[in-house]
């Protein structure tokens, strides 16, 4: 029996810009064929065993000829696959997606036509640029420049074209921008049109080039102006000065590597996206009941003595997370613990416990285990009895320190942190080719996983690839594991939380921008 096929767009870059409609079907994929233009996170959404088939086109070669991608639609469709085509953009406007069609239905097989946003008016409006405007323009043209001159001249009638609209769109049209300035002017359009050139737009890679018809051509040359870009032709342009929205944010154009599990990453993701940054999301870890016997024979034996403590210390979010659901599996609450000061590392430990009806007693100084002794020394007395639940790569500092100040030290492994994830080529690619600005890491399992999941996806030495790249760690444990694995780091944040990490996120942004804006004066 057939399958079917969804042919989406997957917009214009931002994966938040793809539809919910869109957003559903990868979900619910077997295969995947996507290309160059659609954003590597849509990926991240396909089930586990779905197939991901790359057959997108460079400017330098094609991967694979269109007739050849219909009929892999056709052959995957055949095999009673659900395919997804996610093709940049809108998949009608310039995305051959009738083709595609075409052969589905000769062939008997059903499909869908999801629409997407297309890059001819987002990328624009995410360069300040509206491509309609009362004052101004209120019509506007999507013109293919991808073709030779001939090509053009045979497609585009331009003594109709030109002056037909108030703003020209030209899709793809970078290297011929020389040629479409020419014929504009040469049909009547004045030289002092504004123009603006817009390179991977919505996305980290996001660039402006801004001229007139007269000299846009060699404003593209002098800036090794690269494709994939849309063209604006228009007054419309003039917009941009007042409107330039996305780069005003704090972290446009960075691409930032989150490698914490992805159970506990969406605060950070969600606020590099809310600045204007780009998350890619590479889990490295994930936290798991604890798989040994005598690990998960200790909780069960805290637990039955819970009555009997002074004190209960949380380290972090996963250890009260945990800590619950053994209390629920072995059918007890937390009254257990009426005795007993319970106490937080940081503010998001305290959240936690406040969203089971704890109110903790929080530490206030560093936001590690030190800060935790620092804050309640004086109140630690010998013989006290206190519980510590922990995953199984805890440090040891704390209990080792309480030990020797006499109290009586219960430590309950309440999970195990595994290396996590799949390989991930799209990374490797960023990787080499400098897309990734900057990597965070929350904790040293971060630091020590993806270090191995970069061996793991055969590189021999993951140092050389990371040179270069703005190494961010949530506190000085974790930046002390990364620089005894070898790794330079450049960012720290001031408290052990996701605020302050952004905070110096932040900060870095707007060095980098100061520099670069010094270096654009001297020159």
């Amino acid at each position: 029996m057939a399958g079917k096929v969804f042919l989406v767009g997957a917009g214009p870059g931002d994966a938040r810009l793809i539809t919910v409609k869109g957003w559903e079907t990868i979900g619910k994929a077997d295969a995947v064929v996507y290309d160059r233009l659609a954003s590597p996170r849509l990926l991240k959404l396909m089930k586990p065993g779905a197939v991901k088939i790359y057959v997108g086109k460079r400017p330098d070669r094609h991967t694979m000829k269109q007739e050849e991608i219909n009929q892999l639609l056709v052959d995957l469709a055949l095999e009673g696959k659900v395919v997804v085509r996610l093709k940049g953009g809108d998949p009608t406007i310039f995305g051959r997606v009738g083709e595609e069609a075409e052969l589905l239905h000769k062939n008997g097989i059903p499909f869908e036509i999801v629409p997407g946003v297309t890059a001819a008016i987002s990328v624009p409006a995410y360069a300040g640029i509206p491509v309609t405007h009362r004052d101004y323009a209120s019509s506007i043209s999507i013109i293919t420049g991808h073709e030779s001159p001939d090509k053009l001249d045979r497609s585009i009638h331009w003594d109709k074209v030109t002056n037909a609209t108030g703003t020209l769109v030209f899709m793809m049209g970078v290297a011929k921008i020389g040629y479409i300035s020419e014929q504009l002017i040469r049909h009547g359009r004045p030289a002092s049109t504004p123009v603006a050139l817009v390179r991977w737009g919505t996305r980290a890679e996001q660039d402006t080039i801004t001229g007139t018809l007269e000299d846009i051509e060699a404003k593209v040359i002098a800036a090794n102006f690269q494709p994939p870009a849309v063209i604006v032709v228009g007054d419309v342009v003039n917009q941009r000065e007042h409107l330039k929205w996305a780069e005003a944010m704090p972290l446009f154009g960075k691409r930032i590597l989150v490698t914490r599990a992805r159970s506990q990453a969406s605060e950070l993701v969600n606020r590099i996206e809310e600045l204007g940054g780009e998350p890619y999301e590479f889990p490295v870890i994930e936290t798991v009941m604890p798989t040994s016997e005598s690990a998960r024979q200790s909780v069960k034996d805290a637990l039955q003595v819970l009555n009997t403590f002074d004190w209960v210390f949380f380290t972090s979010v996963n250890g009260v997370e945990f800590f619950f659901r053994h209390l629920e599996n072995e059918g007890k609450d937390i009254r257990s613990l009426h005795q007993a000061r319970i106490a937080a590392v940081g503010p998001s430990t305290a959240e936690a416990l406040r969203k089971h009806g704890i109110a903790p007693e929080v530490v206030k100084g560093p936001f590690q285990a030190e800060g935790m002794l620092e804050a309640f020394e004086s109140e630690l007395k010998a013989d006290q009895n206190v519980l510590i639940p922990h995953g199984d790569l805890a440090r040891s500092w704390l209990p080792e320190q309480l030990k020797e100040r006499g109290l009586n030290v219960t430590e309950a492994i309440i999970y195990d942190t595994i290396l996590a994830g799949e390989d991930d080529d799209e990374l490797l690619k960023l990787l080499e080719e400098g897309g990734i600005h900057a990597v965070t890491f929350t904790s040293s399992s971060t630091v020590k996983n993806f270090l191995k999941m970069l061996e793991r996806m055969g590189v021999q030495d993951p140092l050389p690839l990371l040179k270069g790249i703005e190494v961010a760690c949530i506190g000085p444990v974790t930046a002390q594991t990364a620089e005894a694995a070898g790794l330079k780091v450049t960012l720290m944040a001031e408290e052990a939380t996701m605020t302050s990490l952004i905070d110096a996120l932040c900060e870095w942004k707007r060095k980098d921008s100061r520099e670069h804006a010094s270096e654009s004066v001297s020159q």
